[in-house]
């Protein structure tokens, strides 16, 4: 295995975060697979990264909320490479905004949970198998302090809460996945200006730091964290 070269899976990287993400990885040497829901955005988005000189982007369509999807796209990942090093679980939608918890549409809190938690959790199961039979592994799932209880506070509550349980799915991977080389951390990349989160407080070039540094730790890196900038913060 080449241990410089590692093989990187971004969810959502058709744009904000996860695009920059892609680039970023893609900057360091790595091959870098993005993934997006959308066929032609996706193919965009790549061709944009590839256009960029020397960036290895390959792009495979892949919805994380369904299973068919997934396993189409872990197929073509092991055929072509035998193995996945390093997992971005980006993909998330609805910052509802508009909603209270008294008020809620509940079909809107079951796209955001099947997407924002469901997903990362259906390819990380998918993945975590030849991770642990190659000993290496990062999954970064991509969070937020809106997912935070310490800072919890109105708002938004089907988008705050699924990042909330993905929080709690990151504790229990690093948990169970201790001692097989595999790292899990939630990060949280700030309020960065993006199509879904808006005008933004910081650039996105700023946001990714966090995730391309989880997505990059040695071998005694920490695992079962929630961090910004590489520092933890509360729960």
């Amino acid at each position: 295995m080449n241990l410089e070269k590692r093989i990187c899976l971004v969810s959502g990287g058709n744009r904000g975060i996860g695009f920059e993400t892609c680039h970023h990885l893609a900057q360091l040497g790595h091959i870098v697979i993005l993934t997006a829901r959308n066929l032609t955005k996706g193919k965009i988005a790549a061709k944009q990264l590839r256009e960029k000189k020397g960036i290895d982007i390959i792009f495979y369509q892949m919805d994380v909320s369904n299973q068919d999807s997934i396993d189409d796209a872990y197929d073509k990942i092991i055929q072509r490479f035998g193995r996945l090093d390093v997992l971005v679980n980006n993909a998330a939608i609805l910052y509802d905004t508009w909603q209270t918890v008294i008020d809620t549409d509940f079909e809107i809190v079951n796209q955001a949970l099947g997407t924002n938690l469901l997903g990362p959790w259906r390819i990380s199961k998918k993945f975590i198998p030849i991770m642990k039979k190659n000993r290496y592994g990062r999954i970064v799932n991509v969070s937020s302090s809106v997912g935070s209880l310490h800072f919890m506070g109105k708002g938004a509550p089907a988008y705050s809460i699924s990042k909330t349980a993905l929080n709690a799915l990151t504790r229990k991977l690093a948990a169970e996945l201790l001692g097989t080389g595999i790292l899990v951390n939630s990060i949280d990349p700030g309020w960065v200006a993006t199509d879904m989160g808006g005008r933004g407080e910081r650039p996105v070039e700023e946001g990714v730091k966090g995730i391309v540094w989880a997505s990059t730790l040695p071998d005694d890196g920490p695992t079962g964290g929630f961090f910004f900038e590489g520092k933890p913060v509360e729960w």
